[in-house]
């Protein structure tokens, strides 16, 4: 009778695992449930009743009486719904002072957990380990043990809750297997704590009002109707990457150079010259038709770095007013450094610094189109004079834009 009573527990345990799943996963597919970040790792301390198997008897003779378990809990999650659990208990039992028992196990299961992220999360586990049934006198008993065991997590906080179990411990003798037949119960509760958060697990969507269609729900959108078509942040307000005034997503002329005009699509509006710099003009034009090209000396960058400096934007606008005369031109953006640092940086450096004066060109002078202008890296390999002084080093810095097709050069542009 005492077996029967014992497995109908265990039946109806696993009945309401497969009644909460099913309910569970009806709940979340009808109202998307949010899930939020599980935690990894989880300790248990845990107290309970122990039900002994009715074959246990004290060496003076009598049934062992069922009496207090403390133990502890701790575990793993591995997958979503799989996890390694321990478990392990003690239990002293006195009949007199001079005959008492001591038992004790410890086992390593698998756990089934099928709705991880709900306050109420059942779960299944199977395993095995061993125990030692220990009589006042006589050696100890080590058995091998089989376990099962099911109950119910309840979460109090993404910390905290509290686990309900069953399980139940059948003692493997020496013996063949199926001569098995001493199986004890334990029921008990304790306090779950989890850490180690883990947000391998996607989310899913929550349903949610979203009045502008940018993903953001209204409710924590702080930029209501965006425009469509305009990518947003995690507050639902508009990403600008090059900061020109019109949204990523709707910009069709992305990394505009910062202080650029641009029209409603983020593209540059074509540069105008100011009367007073045609002089300057005139003297690089004079400049391109004798050479070919025209070498600038005073185009400053930031730094160590490729941003150029507002100060050199007037020098750039002179540049791209002179090689537009010519449409058609195509353009080789040199860079040069002087001698200080490793060759192979100030390669890269002057490489990275010749991208931006194309980049700049191409995004206020409209005329170019990007095949027109390349870009290329010297470093220190092609000095004009020696690097023996500030000046000259100066001299050295510098950035030369070659006409590869000077036969469209003509004096009466």
């Amino acid at each position: 009778m005492m077996r029967v009573r014992r497995w109908l527990i265990f039946t109806a345990l696993v009945a309401s695992l497969v009644a909460r799943t099913a309910v569970a996963e009806e709940y979340e597919a009808k109202y998307h449930e949010k899930k939020g970040e599980l935690q990894r790792f989880y300790v248990t301390p845990f107290v309970g009743w122990m039900m002994f198997d009715r074959e246990r008897q004290f060496t003076t003779g009598g049934d062992l009486p069922d009496d207090w378990y403390f133990g502890g809990r701790a575990g793993v999650r591995l997958t979503h719904l799989l996890g390694l659990d321990f478990a392990g208990g003690y239990v002293p039992v006195t009949k007199c002072d001079c005959d008492w028992v001591d038992w004790s196990h410890f086992s390593g299961n698998l756990m089934l957990s099928p709705a991880p992220h709900s306050a109420l999360d059942p779960f299944l586990s199977l395993g095995g380990g061993w125990s030692a049934y220990k009589h006042s006198v006589g050696k100890a008993e080590k058995l091998g043990t089989f376990e099962v065991a099911g109950g119910l997590r309840l979460k109090l906080t993404e910390t905290f809750g509290l686990r309900l179990e069953a399980r139940n411990i059948l003692a493997i003798p020496k013996a063949p297997l199926k001569s098995a037949h001493i199986d004890d119960v334990v029921l008990g509760a304790g306090l779950n704590i989890a850490f180690g958060g883990d947000d391998e697990q996607p989310e899913v969507a929550v349903a949610c009002p979203d009045s502008d269609h940018d993903g953001v729900c209204d409710a924590v959108d702080q930029c209501p109707n965006t425009l469509s078509g305009c990518q947003v942040d995690s507050r639902g307000c508009p990403i600008d990457s090059d900061g020109d005034g019109v949204c990523d997503g709707l910009d069709q002329c992305p990394n505009t150079v910062v202080g650029a005009v641009v029209d409603r699509v983020g593209c540059v509006v074509a540069a105008e010259v100011k009367p007073e710099v045609e002089p300057e003009v005139k003297q690089r034009e004079q400049e391109l038709l004798d050479t070919g090209m025209l070498r600038i000396s005073d185009i400053n960058f930031d730094f160590d770095k490729s941003d150029i400096r507002s100060g050199s934007y007037h020098t750039l606008d002179v540049v791209g007013k002179v090689l537009t005369k010519w449409p058609g031109l195509r353009i080789e953006i040199d860079g040069h450094t002087d001698s200080r640092g490793r060759d192979k940086y100030n390669l890269d450096l002057s490489h990275r610094r010749a991208e931006s004066v194309r980049a700049y060109l191409l995004a206020h002078f409209p005329q170019f189109t990007p095949d027109q202008l390349t870009a290329k890296g010297f470093g220190e390999s092609a000095p004009i004079v020696p690097n023996d002084s500030e000046e000259h080093m100066a001299t050295n810095r510098r950035v030369e834009f070659k006409v590869l097709n000077r036969e469209l050069l003509q004096r009466d542009k």
